[in-house]
């Protein structure tokens, strides 16, 4: 049998073990070799994302009998005004960082996209492309609200491998390990982090579930699938973003995003609360070709039946109303 001192000794190996396996490790490099080619991991992250959302909304399309050819046009209007207005966002929200250094702000690949700025630019954008194309602006806003979380819980892992945006000191056994270059100067002799790269993934995944799982319901009216999609990311984010130790324009003592977002999901839940589907409201749906070929015909039916009618009145005369009085003949005459 063995002693109590080897049973604790035991314990504390395994112990001690299990914490060294449980943490994160982060990435040694911020870039990923494919033979001879280098690709800066954090640009890879958002491509995979962005395929990943324009497959989706390819699927939404053809399941609303649309051409899922629309999926890869609206991208390309939607991911470049998002990406310059990602990056316009941050610059905005975190202009000290680029103080004397102005040519910094469009070095995208090293991180610094404000998710908020990116929506807007492309909402704008996409709005566009669905007025060029005759899609029903509702619809086209429904057809992306899942697709955009998805996107951004792919493109959140660019995060990781920069080694940026993550919390305060954790000894969680999900910690995440930061090397001390790029720790901030009051948690250098921290080692593990609360990974919220992968917090804000998670959540947008299951903001996706919600998206899909409401429309399922059909008590929304077209359109308010968006307003889903930003009051859940907000709710995910405000928690997030208290987390978060990496410096940030600040008003009042609170980080800036926090205001951002505090106003995005009040006006959010504003917009849901007015989007309930009554009973008869098909407003934004998209016409179906079919059904206009059936009015038509039945209007051209009504029309045929009115002009028969006329001609029934022309022919059917009251034989009393025929008698002329010949006197009245002759005096017209005259």
């Amino acid at each position: 049998m063995a002693s109590a001192g080897g049973r604790v000794r035991i314990h504390v190996l395994s112990l001690a073990a299990a914490s060294a396996i449980a943490s994160i490790p982060s990435p040694g490099s911020g870039s990923v070799e494919i033979g001879p080619l280098t690709f800066r991991a954090y640009g890879v992250m958002i491509a995979l994302g962005v395929l990943a959302a324009v497959w989706l909304v390819g699927r939404r399309l053809t399941d609303r009998s649309l051409s899922p050819d629309h999926a890869t046009g609206l991208a390309m209007w939607a991911v470049p005004a998002g990406l310059v207005g990602a990056r316009a966002y941050h610059v905005i929200t975190d202009w000290r960082s680029f103080q004397g250094s102005w040519g910094d702000a469009f070095k995208i690949w090293e991180g610094g996209l404000g998710i908020l700025g990116g929506v807007i630019a492309g909402t704008v954008a996409g709005i566009f492309y669905f007025r060029r194309h005759g899609i029903p602006v509702p619809t086209g806003l429904d057809l992306a609200a899942p697709a955009l979380p998805l996107a951004q819980a792919i493109g959140r892992w660019g995060n990781w491998f920069n080694q940026e945006l993550f919390g305060g000191p954790t000894d969680l056994p999900w910690g995440l390990e930061i090397d001390p270059e790029h720790r901030p100067a009051e948690y250098a002799d921290a080692s593990t982090f609360h990974p919220t790269f992968l917090y804000e993934s998670l959540w947008n995944l299951g903001v996706v579930a919600l998206v899909l799982g409401l429309e399922r319901t059909g008590r929304l009216r077209p359109g308010r699938l968006m307003a889903v999609y930003l009051a859940g990311y907000s709710v995910g984010r405000l928690w997030v973003e208290s987390l978060r130790v990496d410096e940030a324009t600040e008003i009042g003592g609170v980080r800036v995003n926090l205001w951002v977002f505090s106003i995005v999901l009040v006006a959010s839940l504003v917009v849901l609360a007015t989007g309930l589907r009554r009973g008869g409201d098909d407003s934004g749906a998209v016409p179906d070709p079919d059904a206009d070929d059936d009015v038509d015909s039945e209007a051209d039916d009504g029309v045929d039946e009115a002009r028969d009618a006329d001609a029934g009145d022309d022919v059917d005369v009251d034989p009393d109303d025929a008698d002329v009085d010949g006197s009245d003949v002759t005096d017209h005459a005259r």
